[in-house]
């Protein structure tokens, strides 16, 4: 925290404004095992108008342990907040599902039905608790993800909504690229997909930067998840990883056209991406806390 708070004066931001909160946990990857905050708007105003949805955690598929401290994080911040805490009893990160917050999700089957998840559960009883503990309407399920994510294949990393009828999503016309074919098979139940009204959504697409190392990651893997879809809705900005030359200039300006309210902004994640993930996966926003 020291660090953090030198980097605030180094830059002339106000310590005072932000609120510590230091806490043990095992990793970085705060979207995947932080509470995911759900909202009655009915008590709009109110101290119940927030609440703490804590799913179970286990590192994706037990892949990392430790992962107790992790999983201990959203009952920590339910008890210094004081808001009501649901236990769903489902492994579910943040990092795999995406809503455009009208009832409609975005997943992928190689995350949510994998069986190092929850293997008792069905596509429909994993669908089922989406829908009664997240307030979801219709859930659109992609296939796979992208090659070197140790997630299994987050949708955070592929798709993204952009508006609540316009969908981002990452895309290679190189048929030699490791990721064509699913990102193809994605692209295809997208432009196939409707929202609760019948409707087809606005699909824009953005080219992956380039996604091979030299050398491996952590577990043996020659390629990183480096996409444009990792980037994270802050009050007042977008902040956006960047990767590759040829491709990041051209994902600033499409994600500055839906977001004219905000200042974008470019972060070089080249070396955050090497541990897996990158500006969405490290941020979980927080509501009424």
């Amino acid at each position: 925290m020291n660090r953090v708070v030198a980097l605030f004066k180094l830059n002339q931001i106000p310590a005072d404004a932000v609120v510590f909160h230091v806490v043990p946990c095992n990793d970085v990857w705060a979207r995947d095992f932080g509470p995911i905050l759900v909202r009655n708007e009915s008590k709009a105003g109110s101290k119940d108008e927030f609440a703490i949805t804590n799913w179970d955690y286990n590192a994706w598929g037990g892949k990392y342990p430790p992962f107790d401290g992790d999983n201990a994080v959203p009952t920590y911040l339910a008890e210094v907040s004081g808001l009501t805490k649901f236990d769903p009893g489902m492994v579910l990160e943040g990092g795999s599902i995406e809503t455009n917050g009208e009832g409609v999700m975005l997943v992928t089957e190689s995350v949510l039905l994998n069986e190092n998840r929850n293997p008792h559960l069905s596509k429909e009883q994993s669908e089922e608790y989406l829908k009664t503990f997240l307030g979801q309407e219709k859930v659109i399920w992609l296939k796979d993800g992208l090659e070197g994510d140790d997630t299994d294949g987050h949708i955070d990393d592929l798709s993204r909504f952009l508006n609540e009828n316009t969908i981002m999503t990452m895309i290679t016309e190189d048929e030699n690229d490791v990721n064509f074919h699913a990102l193809q098979e994605n692209l295809e139940i997208l432009r196939n997909a409707t929202d609760n009204n019948g409707k087809p959504f606005n699909i824009v697409t953005l080219p992956m930067p380039l996604t091979k190392i030299e050398g491996t990651t952590v577990d043996g893997s020659e390629f990183v998840p480096a996409s444009y879809a990792n980037f994270y809705i802050a009050n007042g900005i977008v902040l956006v990883p960047t990767y590759d030359p040829r491709y990041d200039q051209q994902a600033l300006d499409l994600i500055q056209q839906y977001f004219p309210d905000r200042n974008v902004i470019g972060i070089d994640c080249r070396d955050l991406v090497w541990g897996q993930g990158s500006i969405h996966c490290i941020t979980q926003q927080l509501y009424g806390i």
